[in-house]
């Protein structure tokens, strides 16, 4: 399952992590998010123990959200060693975040 990320623990759980992180940033009322979020949580246990994998919802989280600037959602930030490496930017087809994955966990 996808873990929640929040103001509280994002920097425990994604900036220090040393796996591939993939945050996905939402609210429940944006429908695009709600398309995705499944994908979100078929990504998070195929990869369970190669990548962090979760979710921001923006609505109870604004100080991420905002450290990231997001304005759209969803947004799907790729995090590296505390650093943004790749971000996708509304409903995508899961293949897309596939090829980001594997392209980044080489």
């Amino acid at each position: 399952m996808a873990k929640e990320f929040t103001d509280a623990n994002f920097q425990t759980e994604v900036l220090d992590s040393d796996k591939l992180t993939v945050v996905d940033f939402w609210a429940e009322w944006c429908g695009p998010c709600r398309a995705i979020g499944p994908v979100i949580e078929e990504l998070a246990k195929e990869y369970e123990g190669k990548v962090n994998i979760g979710k921001v919802n923006v609505d109870v989280n604004p100080q991420v959200s905002m450290n990231y600037g997001i304005t759209s959602i969803p947004a799907i930030l790729f995090i590296k060693n505390g650093q943004v490496v790749d971000k996708l930017v509304g409903a995508q087809p899961k293949s897309n975040f596939v090829k980001k994955i594997e392209s980044l966990l080489n």
